[in-house]
């Protein structure tokens, strides 16, 4: 039985999300997901610009928050940086307008992102509960179809069903427009599923972010289909950082609290203590088991590690402050996968070097930093920091701004945290007059 949906948006902002959530698998069948998450980003910047401007005279219902906060800006600012290192680099290496503009539009439809969700959050009055009940629908839709998905290989239907002409848009590749069935890991040519995302990989940390959504929603039966979802999704993908995920994110956000009790203090001293007991036992097994973690698909972890040492000696010998502008196809040796791919940090450093490199890492450590504070003092800071805690597992496996189009409720409860931080900071403060 389909539980009651008791929960209704609210305003046009609202109803932009919970539409776009409920629409995905639909999005997913036409390959229109690459398309409707950039469009979305820029709406929803663009109301909350509106929001901002018509503040005192606007609907009551579209009303900013507040003044944007100064962490929302700071992500503009590192955005605004990735594409200035992009120019430079591009033009450092000789690349013609055509290619600058061609990347610059890459950059709005990724980098981009990064930044206008957390503001759209910060400012327009968009409820969390509106963007977990939309996950967890999310989730039901892919139960109902998750019986089809696991039979497909089992009786014969194709790995691919078709790639949409809405790939003429121009998109990092044609998977990003593409609908599956599954896929055979190249490693085992065993099935894999990857549902709605463009690979299993990425398919399971947003089966992460799923659970981590689901578990706020306060109608059990919502949340327990959207928990059920995300598991699938982490378990059928058959990925080793979506099981780290699972765990990490979901317990480790609810334990932070525990470290400001006495009694923890003293499990802790306990366990320093016994560490110079079992300490060597401990490191050995924690050897043992990265081993393992990387012998689980051998192949894929020669192919990462290996094009993370070409990217990282290319950037340091070759262009050091503003790297080469783009991803350059690697050796048979990395089965010509591009270099700068697979690894956010590394492929920062080699497509745009240390300066598109601390561009994300200065907002994002902000982040960090005021999320981890505020899950260690309120249970509003678990879903943010569970968030943040899957981007960081995201940027040592995936690269981020190619993948931020599905990211993007996570990054709005980013900014809705963010204004609700600015909130206890500064209290509620009234906007100018629009001019």
């Amino acid at each position: 039985m389909i539980p009651r949906q008791d929960i209704a948006p609210a305003n046009p902002a609202e109803r932009m999300v919970l539409t776009t959530l409920r629409w995905t698998w639909p999005f997913y069948f036409v390959g229109a997901i690459y398309v409707v998450g950039p469009v979305l980003g820029w709406l929803l910047a663009g109301l909350a610009a509106l929001s901002l401007y018509f503040a005192p005279v606007i609907r009551a219902d579209l009303r900013p928050r507040g003044p944007v906060p100064d962490l929302v800006w700071v992500w503009f600012l590192g955005m605004f940086v990735m594409l200035v290192a992009l120019w430079i680099g591009h033009l450092d290496w000789g690349y013609d307008a055509k290619q600058i503009i061609k990347s610059s539009i890459g950059w709005a439809k990724g980098w981009a992102l990064m930044a206008l969700f957390p503001l759209a959050g910060a400012v327009l009055p968009i409820r969390r509960e509106v963007l977990v009940r939309g996950q967890c629908i999310i989730g039901l839709w892919t139960l109902i179809l998750l019986p089809v998905l696991f039979a497909a290989p089992y009786v014969g239907l194709p790995e691919k069903i078709f790639t949409s002409p809405l790939k003429a848009v121009g998109g990092p590749g044609p998977e990003y427009f593409s609908v599956y069935f599954f896929t055979y890991d190249p490693s085992s040519w065993t099935p894999r599923w990857q549902f709605y995302a463009p690979w299993s990989p990425f398919a399971a940390l947003l089966g992460v972010l799923q659970v981590c959504f689901a578990l706020e929603d306060r109608n059990i039966r919502w949340r327990s289909i959207g928990i059920a979802a995300g598991v699938a999704m982490i378990l059928l993908s058959k990925s080793r950082m979506g099981l780290v995920g699972l765990v990490a994110c979901t317990i480790g956000p609810r334990l932070l609290p525990l470290i400001l009790r006495g009694w923890m203090w003293q499990v802790l001293a306990a366990f320093s203590a016994s560490l110079a007991v079992i300490g060597t036992y401990l490191v050995q097994a924690l050897k043992d088991g990265v081993a393992a973690f990387k012998g689980a698909r051998a192949d894929s972890t020669r192919v990462r590690e290996t094009l993370q040492r070409i990217a990282g000696e290319r950037w340091y010998n070759d262009a050091f402050w503003f790297g080469h502008g783009r991803v350059q196809p690697g050796p048979h040796l990395v089965e010509y996968m591009p270099i700068g791919s697979h690894h956010t940090w590394w492929g920062l450093l080699f497509v745009k070097g240390v300066v598109g490199f601390l561009a994300l890492l200065v907002p994002l450590v902000w982040q960090t930093v005021m999320a981890l504070v505020d899950a260690t003092r309120s249970p509003r800071g678990r879903l943010p920091l569970s968030v943040v805690m899957v981007l960081v597992l995201l940027s040592f496996g995936e690269n981020i701004e190619i993948e931020a189009y599905m990211m993007w409720p996570g990054l709005i409860v980013l900014g809705i945290h963010a204004a609700e931080l600015r909130a206890d900071k500064y209290g509620a403060q009234s906007l100018p007059a629009a001019a």
